[in-house]
């Protein structure tokens, strides 16, 4: 059996591999070109753009690992079933879940893999591609000038036109330079040939020009133009291109897809802190001291099982106690149960105060809190959302599997027009569901935990009752046994309304 086992693996390597590069490629590919106007134009060096590429794949590769999953497991299948290989199984005694168990159990590591990948390496990933978006947003276009047309060096503020440049030398010929920096004394600077450079920096453009003249209007009489002429003059343009400069990241804010799922709960006991401190002032501002003390928490959920997992890892794994007695507190501090903060007793209003003020005052106080709470609920509902996402997105590589074996098996003659078929159907049904279930996570319509795992559950509970179903298909070519109640009904259907026709006829 352990040949099976392999045989049956191996047959999914090959598919598994082409169907990651080929998604991830074609996503990566879609990806880049939304952002490729920010990149071009603007002199970075080669390793920049590869930088981009590279810290590119991680997102891209969480979203395509499953996909690829269910393409190389329907194509594997259909393989063996179109080339009569699951007959020759099913001759030798071999059943049809024992060939989709190795399967299953593969990704069910594979799962385990991407849980860790999910948490560790993509909101990394993540982060260093967002602070270096950061950096080249601040970076200007690289200067380039065409000739015999204006070209604006500095914007609403510098143009130059040349009636030649030479790509080699950047000498210039017949120079007009049109300088509207100061409203009042405005000027133009005509010269007969000039030269372009860089400064060493590389921010800054240096101009020189050679036999030329500057018209600008006189200070003391603005009704008159003064001109004057010259044999060599320099002119220094400012901050024309600006170097890329890699800013240090430490401080830089960190959203939810760019945090880990023990950076995550961590929010989520802050935000709860928040959320029960303006429940308990509310209930109280409202009269029901007794409700104030019942706080309502927030489920730990996936994640917080996870991190305490964690934390118990990195106490077995850290050498040094104190170093992972420090690291286990701060990871298991975010499951740490926090009492809520509880508001100052307002003191009550002096004889003799106005009550209708009162009465709106403490009116818009209780808006107040009650906004506040509102606040509270989102955040912490949209850093769950995120949570269980990426565990729901890890656990869809053994959904898929569980839901691709048996359609392969029972359409054995779908080819590679069943794979492809299903495959679209199945991602958009499941993606769909995700981003749908976020949707109503974020308006507080269901909760995070069942919109994120509705669609794994759905599509997971119809693989495991196909997978169980494996080994009653029918025997003919018609695909199923489906299709053979089908077509036994049509034949059933056909010999009841023979005798009905015949006696009509007679």
């Amino acid at each position: 059996m352990r040949i099976v086992t392999r045989y049956v693996l191996k047959e999914h390597l090959g598919p598994l591999a082409f169907a990651v590069s080929a998604l991830t490629s074609l996503l990566l590919l879609n990806f880049v070109a939304k952002r490729l106007g920010d990149l071009v134009g603007k002199g970075l060096p080669w390793t920049v753009i590869t930088e981009f590429l590279l810290l590119s794949i991680p997102f891209t590769l969480a979203m395509t690992l499953p996909m690829a999953v269910l393409v190389a497991t329907m194509h594997a299948f259909s393989r063996l079933a179109a080339e009569n290989e699951i007959t020759a199984f099913k001759a030798s005694g071999v059943s049809m879940q024992r060939l989709v168990i190795p399967v299953i159990l593969a990704s069910v590591g594979l799962t385990l893999g991407m849980v860790l990948f999910n948490d560790q390496v993509l909101p990394r990933a993540n982060h260093r591609l967002a602070t270096l978006q950061a950096d080249i947003a601040r970076v200007k276009p690289t200067l380039a000038l065409n000739e015999q047309v204006i070209n604006e060096v500095v914007p609403r503020q510098l143009y130059l036109r040349a009636a030649r440049i030479a790509s080699g030398s950047n000498q210039m010929q017949d120079v007009t330079i049109y300088d509207l920096a100061d409203p009042a004394n405005r000027r133009t600077i005509v010269a007969d040939s000039g030269h372009l450079a860089l400064s060493p920096s590389g921010e800054d453009l240096i101009l020189t020009l050679y036999d030329g003249s500057t018209t600008a209007i006189d200070p003391a009489q603005r009704a008159r133009l003064q001109r004057s002429f010259f044999r060599e003059d320099v002119i220094a343009v400012r901050g024309v291109s600006a170097r890329l400069d890699r800013g240090n990241d430490r401080g830089m804010y960190k959203s939810d897809r760019e945090l880990s799922v023990c950076e995550l709960q961590m929010r989520v006991a802050d935000a709860s802190v928040q959320r029960d401190s303006a429940w308990a002032r509310i209930r109280r501002a409202e009269g029901d001291s007794i409700a104030a003390q019942r706080v309502p928490g927030v489920p730990g959920g996936v994640g917080a099982l996870y991190c305490a997992a964690f934390a118990q890892v990195l106490r077995w794994i850290t050498p040094d106690p104190a170093h992972a007695a420090t690291v286990v507190a701060t990871v298991a501090g975010t499951m740490a149960a926090q009492p809520p903060r509880v508001a100052p007793e307002v003191p009550a209003a002096p004889a003799g105060a106005d009550v209708t003020v009162a009465a709106s005052a403490d009116a818009v106080l209780l808006e107040g809190m009650r906004f506040e709470l509102q606040v509270a609920q989102h955040t912490i509902d949209q850093y769950r959302v995120e949570i269980e996402k990426k565990f729901a997105i890890a656990v869809a590589c053994t959904v898929f599997v569980l839901l691709g074996a048996p359609i392969a098996l029972r359409f054995p003659r779908g080819g590679v027009g069943l794979t492809i078929g299903v495959s679209l159907g199945v991602f958009a049904l499941y993606y769909i569901g995700l981003l749908g279930g976020e949707a109503l996570a974020d308006r507080a319509i269901l909760s995070p935990t069942l919109a994120m795992w509705g669609a794994d559950i759905a599509l997971g509970l119809l693989g495991i009752w196909l997978t169980l179903r494996l080994g009653s298909e029918g025997a003919t070519s018609r695909g199923s046994e489906t299709a053979e109640r089908w077509h036994r009904w049509k034949q059933r259907w056909a010999a009841k309304r023979r005798p009905t026709a015949a006696r009509g006829r007679a």
